[in-house]
């Protein structure tokens, strides 16, 4: 192995401040913000109501299999072959169009957690400021704190009177889509 070459000096700088320690809990903010509460509401009920009208449409299909199967010995094969393919057909689209709005509804709750966690930066740093805190770790990476370091609950209030709800797309309509919004057309007199 060639040595390792010899580095020329670097000059001095100034050392950084001591360190003052903050620690948060992203997850016990994010639990206790009212903007995430209502995203888990929202987006929770949207994917209620997905799942609910994906198991009725399952069930069509099945009652619709019943019918065919108990209607072969009536059928011509042409016959036969024609349903089987409409009933394909369904499922096939209906699939796909199950896959798009659970796809529209993933794209929601992000746009919403997005919001928030642009915001809990900000809060963060706001709170950190004011208690003269130069360096905010994650809980999760510290093994022993006293609680005078956690900041977490006044992230939480400074959070919730920022942010105490954000603004989801409409049901169906993809936070990423191009807008289709025009100007409204002069009335006639």
């Amino acid at each position: 192995m060639p040595p390792v070459p010899e580095l020329p000096a670097l000059p001095r700088v100034a050392a950084p401040p001591a360190a003052v320690l903050g620690i948060i809990g992203v997850p016990e903010v994010m639990r206790a913000s009212t903007a995430a509460q209502q995203v888990d509401k929202v987006i929770g009920e949207r994917r209620e109501k997905l799942n609910e009208e994906a198991q009725k449409e399952q069930q069509a299909w099945r009652d619709l299999q019943q019918t065919l199967a108990s209607q072969r010995a009536t059928l011509s094969p042409e016959q036969i072959r024609t349903r089987e393919k409409e009933l394909q057909d369904r499922i096939t689209n209906a699939q796909r169009s199950f896959q798009t709005r659970n796809r529209i509804i993933q794209e929601a709750a992000q746009f919403g957690l997005n919001q928030i966690q642009a915001s809990l930066i900000a809060v963060i740093r706001q709170v950190a400021e004011s208690r003269g805190i130069n360096l905010v770790l994650h809980r999760a990476q510290v093994a022993l704190n006293m609680n005078e370091f956690d900041i977490s609950d006044q992230v939480v209030e400074q959070l919730n009177r920022l942010i105490p709800t954000v603004q989801l797309p409409p049901e169906g309509v993809s936070p990423n889509a191009p807008s289709t919004a025009s100007p409204a057309a002069p009335k006639k007199p």
